[in-house]
């Protein structure tokens, strides 16, 4: 056990230590959870920031309850004594965490989401050390870091595309999107055809963003048909970037495998919500009696109407003994999460009732998002007050909408967000 030369101060900075691991966990859900908005998750990160403020105060003595706790190879454990690192500008402890991160891949997030989390004033000369780096991964941590603080790298991000290290390249790929890089599609657009699925997604992702609509298409097509961990974020965009008849195809393909594999429904009811067809809210509604897509059809709904199940009190109550996955509390260690957690469970009959009432709004063959159609107001507005999967679908508008623009970052520290989103108008 670490000597102290106050009884009092062990236990407060300990509890600084394992607060601000258990409390990066809960975020790294809050922020793609469907009940977050900002203003929420701006007092989420206040707390997580008073905790790492109090191991800052702590001074040497909080970095080595930092370093005991890294031995657990946890990502929030890892991210609370980056901050500490990169804040303190000591190299030699970062270059431990790196190759601690290296050998231990699930504390690799740990390590990059501290680059974003500091302010920009701790990564001068840091950021630029790790870019210049012969090493792939620190030159990846580097990209990553200047993507998440919105600041171009320059030449070094064509350069990365091009890198043997399929990591590097991946993610060189993906700030090259985030930041808005038109002058590199040649070079994004020639990755599509690679055999790596992770290259094959993130540079198809990152054209279609800044605006190619052809092969890239294609790829995203093939991914999303696909049982890959890319098949969310490949259909996602997929369904944004192509027209509505596109869409209503892509959905009747999409049925027609749900008759031979029932699990598939799932992404047909999600798959709705993102073509934005309002066509498709009476069946959604009625798959609201089926307590086991109740909620996901509720969601797609919302996505494309803009209902806010909750706040109209159009929900009804939970199942009994309906077990939720992570929440707020710093107490409890559970951070696991399926799609559905923290959903509200929509009534048919009171949806039904608000349908009848308002769909004479919407007209039919326009595609709809939040329940407008879509244009870069709009969708700024949805990023300042909707929740984060919501968000998160504004953000890839706006890019679609006016290609070259910045990827919003809205897993970015909340204080930030709300800085960059008042300067956006």
């Amino acid at each position: 056990m670490l000597a102290t030369s106050s009884q009092t101060v062990l236990p407060v900075v300990q509890q600084h230590a394992e607060e601000s691991a258990v409390l990066w966990h809960l975020r790294s859900v809050l922020v793609i959870a469907p009940h977050v908005r900002l203003f929420q998750l701006r007092r989420f990160d206040d707390r997580l920031a008073a905790h790492l403020d109090g191991l800052a105060v702590a001074g040497e003595f909080g970095w080595k309850l930092c370093e005991v706790a890294v031995g657990t190879l946890g990502s929030g454990e890892v991210f609370a004594a980056a901050v500490r690192a990169i804040e303190d500008k000591n190299g030699g402890r970062l270059d431990k965490l790196s190759a601690l991160a290296q050998s231990a891949p699930q504390a690799q997030r740990g390590l990059v989401s501290a680059f974003g989390w500091v302010s920009a004033r701790y990564l001068q000369g840091t950021t630029k050390d790790l870019l210049s780096s012969t090493d792939p991964f620190k030159r990846q941590v580097g990209i990553a870091a200047c993507a998440m603080h919105q600041v171009d790298p320059g030449d070094i991000l064509g350069v990365a595309i091009r890198d043997k290290d399929a990591s590097l390249r991946a993610q060189a790929l993906r700030a090259a999107c985030e930041l808005g890089r038109l002058d590199l599609l040649a070079e994004i657009r020639a990755a599509l055809s690679e055999a790596d699925e992770q290259i094959r997604f993130w540079s198809a992702w990152a054209a279609v963003l800044l605006g190619d609509r052809g092969d890239s298409l294609n790829v995203l097509t093939q991914i999303s048909r696909g049982e890959s961990a890319f098949v969310p974020g490949a259909m996602r965009l997929l369904l944004k970037a192509t027209t509505i008849d596109w869409g209503h195809e892509f959905l009747r393909a999409l049925a027609k495998a749900v008759d031979k594999n029932p699990a598939m429904k799932r992404r047909l009811i999600r798959a709705c919500g993102m073509v934005g067809e309002t066509q498709y809210v009476p069946w959604l509604i009625r798959l609201m009696s089926d307590d086991q897509l109740a909620r996901l059809a509720g969601e797609s709904l919302s996505m494309t109407t803009g209902l806010d199940i909750t706040y109209l009190n159009l929900d009804r109550k939970p199942l009994e003994n309906n077990e939720s996955g992570a929440n707020d509390d710093p107490n409890d260690d559970n951070v696991t999460m399926d799609e559905d957690d923290n959903l509200p469970w929509p009534d048919p009959v009171k949806i039904q009732a608000w349908w009848d009432a308002n769909k004479s709004r919407f007209t039919d063959g326009v595609r709809y998002f939040m329940g407008a159609p879509v244009t870069r107001a709009h969708c700024l507005q949805v990023l300042k007050e909707g929740y984060q999967r919501q968000r998160i679908a504004a953000a890839e508008y706006l890019c679609l909408l006016q290609p070259g623009t910045q990827l919003f970052p809205t897993g970015a520290p909340a204080w930030r967000q709300q800085r960059w989103l008042a300067k956006m108008g």
